[in-house]
């Protein structure tokens, strides 16, 4: 993602990498060690997006959007929003009612539970990490740590509200929505869901 992003040029397509993390967590460039509680065999990774510490795992959709945002003249705060919007898309169309909240990047049950993760860098103008949704992981690992840095964070999942979904099946479902949300043609924008 790093080395993708140092090597492309202004006619590289756009790309969105679909794909599942062993279990791991990852911890942003402001995140404190206090809000790790007791990791376990869970390896913590150090990285260099945007926030504080999040959960990766099987069960769970990663998508990295390596986008150029000066070409797309989308601002950093457009980007988000209109990943948190075409994370909300598709879960409305399986009846799950979803909503961002500009002061705490993501995507959050009406009831305040939190689905979907948002993470960004941007170096030179084009973004590399992205957000999580969690489709059906386990979700105990999350008790671990004060998700996104929020001490009592709940986090829930597509399946703990009734939704039976594969995780490629999201992915494909999130590409789609995010094609249209970001106003793509389809010429810059690759996509590879062959990971998952």
């Amino acid at each position: 993602m790093q080395d993708f992003t140092d090597q492309r040029d202004e006619k590289s397509a756009d790309e969105l990498w679909c794909l599942e993390h062993p279990p791991v967590f990852t911890q942003g460039q402001a995140g404190k060690d206090e809000h790790l509680l007791g990791t376990g065999d869970i390896p913590v990774i150090h990285v260099d997006r945007g926030g504080q510490v999040t959960y990766h795992g099987p069960g769970q959709l990663v998508l990295y959007t390596l986008i150029d945002i000066r070409r797309k003249k989308l601002s950093v705060r457009e980007l988000v929003t209109g990943i948190e919007n075409a994370v909300i898309k598709i879960l409305a169309d399986v009846g799950i009612q979803a909503r961002s909240d500009r002061d705490a990047p993501g995507v959050y049950l009406h009831s305040g539970e939190k689905i979907c993760s948002v993470g960004l860098r941007i170096r030179r103008g084009r973004s590399f990490h992205g957000l999580a949704l969690n489709v059906r992981p386990d979700l105990a690992p999350f008790t671990m740590i004060n998700p996104c840095g929020y001490q009592g964070l709940k986090v829930t999942s597509m399946l703990e509200n009734g939704v039976e979904m594969s995780v490629a099946d999201a992915a494909d479902k999130l590409v789609d929505a995010l094609v249209e949300t970001l106003g793509y043609n389809g010429h810059i924008l690759s996509t590879d869901t062959n990971s998952l």
